[in-house]
C-alpha cells in the first residue's frame, strides 16, 4: 500500500538530525491544531494532498494561530499543497510573495496534473523529484530568503523564507516521496530517492535548533 502524504513528511521528520518526536493534530487526531498545540512545537508541518480551496475552508481559521505561531520563533515546513498554503490567495500569508502553479508557466517541465517525475536543480545539481501539480513562489522580495531549488525554467521550486522571528521552508515537488511513488508513475525500475533533499530543507529551516513536530494529516494522496 502507497504511503499518504502525511506519513511520508513524518518519516522524513523522525529520520532527521533533529530528533523530532512527531504527532498527528487535526479533527480525528488526540490533539486539535491549535494555539495551544502550536506552543509545544518546534516545527509545524503542512503535507500535500487535495486541493487548496477545499483545505484553506478547513484550515482558514486557524490562519491567524499559525502566523503568530511562526512570528514568534516557530517553523513552518510546506510541501506540495502545504507550500500553496503558506502563500496568500488563498492561504497563511507567510512568504514575502505568494504562490502559483508550476504546470501554467511557460517552460514547465510537465503540463498535466497528474502523477510525474520532473528535473529540478537543487543547489545547482539536477535531480528527478516526485511532482504532482506543485507551486513554484513568485517574490516580491529576496531578502532574509535562500533559495534552495529552481525548475528547469528559472521558477522558484524550494526556498526558506524568514516570517518575523521564525522561518517558512516550503517545497512544490516532494522530497519526502517513498520509493513505492516512483515505481507508480516510472516502473519498478525507476526507484529513486531524494530524502536527502528533504533533510537539505529542514536543516536550513530549523538553524539555529529550537523545541517537538506536529504535522497536519487532513489530506493523503
Amino acid at each position: 500500500m502507497e504511503m499518504a502524504c502525511a506519513e511520508a513528511v513524518a518519516l522524513l521528520l523522525r529520520a532527521s538530525s533533529w530528533c523530532f518526536e512527531v504527532e498527528f493534530v487535526g479533527p480525528r487526531e488526540r490533539r486539535p491544531l491549535s494555539a495551544e498545540t502550536l506552543c509545544d512545537a518546534a516545527l509545524y508541518a503542512q503535507p500535500g494532498g487535495g486541493t487548496l480551496e477545499k483545505s484553506f475552508r478547513r484550515l482558514g481559521p486557524q490562519s491567524g494561530n499559525v502566523r503568530d505561531y511562526v512570528a514568534s520563533g516557530g517553523r513552518y515546513l510546506g510541501t506540495c499543497l502545504g507550500g500553496y498554503l503558506a502563500g496568500a490567495t488563498p492561504g497563511f500569508d507567510l512568504l514575502p510573495g505568494d504562490t502559483d502553479r508550476y504546470i501554467d508557466l511557460a517552460g514547465a517541465s510537465v503540463r498535466h496534473d497528474g502523477d510525474s517525475i520532473i528535473p529540478v536543480l537543487w543547489r545547482g545539481q539536477r535531480r528527478d523529484m516526485y511532482f504532482q501539480d506543485g507551486p513554484h513562489f513568485v517574490l516580491d522580495s529576496e531578502d532574509g530568503v535562500e533559495i534552495l531549488a529552481r525548475y528547469t525554467n528559472g521558477a522558484i521550486a524550494a526556498l526558506v523564507a524568514s516570517y518575523g522571528r521564525g522561518r517558512v521552508g516550503v517545497v512544490g515537488p516532494h522530497p519526502e516521496a517513498t520509493v513505492d511513488w516512483f515505481d507508480e508513475v516510472g516502473g519498478p525500475n525507476c526507484a529513486t530517492n531524494c530524502s536527502d533533499l528533504g533533510q537539505d530543507l529542514v536543516d536550513t529551516l530549523m538553524q539555529p535548533q529550537w523545541k517537538s513536530a506536529v504535522s497536519h494529516p487532513y489530506e493523503s494522496r
